[in-house]
């Protein structure tokens, strides 16, 4: 197994690692050992992996396939996405109408890979084609439909993996929303950073994948300006993770900062400063006023960790609930930074495992709107809005479910979103997390840039013992 997944991650390991550290763990407490599984060819390597909470099948996105594994990874069914003859500057894609670029053979990167329980299918998402998607039967992954005749259909045209993430809202009975946000590599007419597209029950639906709302005047969507891209022409927003909780949807995110002094467009990434950020929307919010922005990342020792490398949202168990002051049920957060703010392309070793509760950064944005609702302020979104705009002064209470108004909105902010710092490493950078509980005790697994596996757990505070309980499996 050591070799198998040395061979086919990625430097960043991702899900996958995060994910087979829960089976790695489960042969260490029961003396099994699980098969390999490897990809027809070595440079076709694997970008998203995802586990039905039911079957317990695995689902794997790699480059030109899909495959359906079953719990010991025995390959169950596998679906051809590529390679195909395509050219990135083809707009709209050839599969819409004809191009005149020349046309060569392409991989098709997987860059989302979604179940849909409530309809028994799985969403993926492709580089090919400006991003163009899939939905394929979960039995047999037995291609459902390609919604390819409309603009909006092409998601992201980026190769890169982990700057795209996608959130499925499911209603029992109604049709599904898909909440995605994207890399736009300086396309940003052509693709829109967030948005909220349909998901209907009926595959074969004329509205798959359209836009919720789109008019003239209001939209299920967020555009980059162009005056952003005159200003700094490396700016994109990456987004790492995305997840919902109560009836909000959450995305965190990469981004340069927008400097206060004009910058020449000839900057190189280098010269550019990042913030970490999470974005919330309501799920039902179709006109996208509640959009609110904060910065977020942890301290230790007077050093801030503000690089964002992976999250993941889970329960923290009987025993740290105790110690944050929260329920055994509530959502937490754990993430995982990099030191500083300059090097995003080429993190720095020395990162942070974080912790947060949904409870408190719901209660930071809930004060971000109430001083703006105020009046108090800038709503502080430049990079959007491209001026400092005056918050307005309106008498609306503010509520835990308070979904915005068309003022004061979308809104941003520069106060920071802080954690709790449970474990820092200066040597081998922490790329991936996920957790779960075992009797009452949260359990930490982080993979690291070197395919290692560090193990923690909690002992009734939140970072007493945590380095001492760290323990390392080689990958």
């Amino acid at each position: 197994m050591e070799r198998s997944i040395k061979r086919t991650l990625s430097p960043k390991l991702g899900l996958i690692a995060s994910l087979v550290s829960l089976w790695i763990f489960a042969s260490f407490c029961h003396g099994q050992t699980f098969n390999s599984f490897h990809p027809e060819r070595r440079d076709w390597v694997f970008n998203h992996l995802t586990v039905h909470r039911s079957t317990g099948a695995l689902y794997i996105g790699a480059v030109n396939r899909v495959y359906k594994l079953s719990g010991n990874l025995t390959l169950l069914v596998s679906h051809d996405t590529g390679p195909e003859n395509d050219n990135k500057a083809c707009y709209p894609p050839l599969i819409v109408q004809p191009c005149s670029e020349p046309l060569v053979s392409t991989n098709n990167v997987n860059k989302l890979l979604l179940i849909d329980y409530s309809q028994n299918r799985l969403l993926a998402c492709g580089s090919l084609y400006q991003g163009v998607c899939k939905l394929l039967r979960l039995d047999d992954l037995f291609i459902l439909v390609e919604p390819s005749h409309k603009k909006e259909h092409y998601l992201s045209s980026v190769n890169q993996t982990g700057t795209m993430y996608g959130v499925i809202v499911s209603s029992q009975g109604q049709d599904g929303t898909l909440f995605i946000g994207t890399a736009v590599d300086g396309k940003q007419d052509y693709f829109p950073t967030i948005s909220s597209r349909k998901l209907p029950r009926d595959p074969e639906s004329s509205a798959m994948l359209d836009y919720e709302l789109h008019t003239d005047f209001v939209s299920s969507l967020i555009k980059i300006p162009s005056d952003t891209l005159a200003l700094v022409s490396h700016f994109d927003i990456y987004y790492v993770y995305g997840f919902s909780s109560g009836s909000f949807v959450y995305f965190l995110t990469v981004q340069p900062e927008i400097p206060e002094n004009s910058m020449s467009s000839s900057g190189s990434p280098s010269d550019l400063f990042y913030t970490s950020r999470i974005v919330r929307l309501c799920k039902d919010d179709r006109k996208f006023h509640s959009y609110v922005s904060l910065p977020i990342g942890c301290v230790k020792n007077g050093i801030e960790y503000r690089l964002l490398q992976a999250a993941y949202l889970g329960k923290p168990g009987r025993v740290l609930a105790s110690s944050l002051n929260i329920s055994a049920q509530d959502d937490v957060l754990f993430t995982v930074f990099s030191k500083g703010q300059k090097q995003f392309h080429r993190p720095p070793d020395d990162s942070a495992l974080c912790i947060f509760t949904i409870k408190d950064i719901n209660a930071r944005i809930k004060e971000r709107l109430q001083s703006c609702y105020q009046g108090e302020g800038n709503l502080e979104l430049n990079w959007l809005l491209g001026k400092d705009v005056q918050c307005t002064k309106a008498p609306v209470p503010i509520d835990d479910s308070f979904c915005g108004l068309d003022i004061n909105q979308p809104l941003g902010g520069s106060q920071l979103v802080t954690g709790h710092t449970l474990y820092t490493e200066t040597r081998d950078r922490m790329t991936s997390v996920t957790s779960y509980v075992y009797n009452g005790y949260c359990v930490a697994f982080v993979g690291t840039k070197s395919g290692r596996l560090k193990k923690g757990w909690t002992s009734g505070t939140i970072v007493q013992k945590k380095e001492q309980k760290i323990v390392h499996h080689s990958l």
